[in-house]
């Protein structure tokens, strides 16, 4: 038996990160101040950090392929968000870069996101809270991208 296998509860976890994903992303998209998709605000804060970042480094950030961030990137862009750049070292690469629109949706992706992390923490300590991410990041390492693809 693993180390916490033995009298554990069952807590039922994949069902539980699947509802509570479920409904965050629904609620996230039903705020009538959000011009931005949850996966787009994830792009722009990428952006945010470091504009101009290859689409291939924004697609790895987002866990994303080739085929997700390509198409996510078009659907920024046709926002009018981001725009997309060919690299001056590599031709056949591509760059994203914020748009004076994207930085105002950036700026309002951070307040937005800043108020549901103060309601997904209400109630927990922030001793709880560091072991709920270590344990949300775990995940990564446990399930790996491109483990079983």
């Amino acid at each position: 038996m693993r180390n916490n296998e033995a009298g554990a509860k069952h807590h039922r976890l994949i069902y539980l990160l699947s509802v509570a994903q479920r409904r965050l992303q629904r609620w996230m998209a039903a705020q009538p101040e959000t011009d931005v998709t949850p996966a787009q605000a994830g792009l722009l804060f990428i952006l945010g950090k470091q504009d101009g970042v290859l689409m291939g480094e924004a697609g790895a950030a987002l866990d994303l392929g080739p085929a997700g961030i390509s198409g996510l990137v078009d659907r920024t862009a046709a926002a009018r968000l981001v725009e997309r750049r060919a690299d001056h070292e590599d031709g056949r690469a591509w760059r994203i870069w914020l748009t004076p629109k994207g930085r105002t949706a950036l700026a309002q992706a951070k307040a937005g996101a800043a108020e549901v992390n103060a309601a997904l923490t209400e109630g927990f300590t922030s001793a709880e809270i560091d072991i709920v991410a270590r344990w949300l990041t775990s995940i990564q390492d446990k399930f790996p991208r491109g483990a079983n693809e």
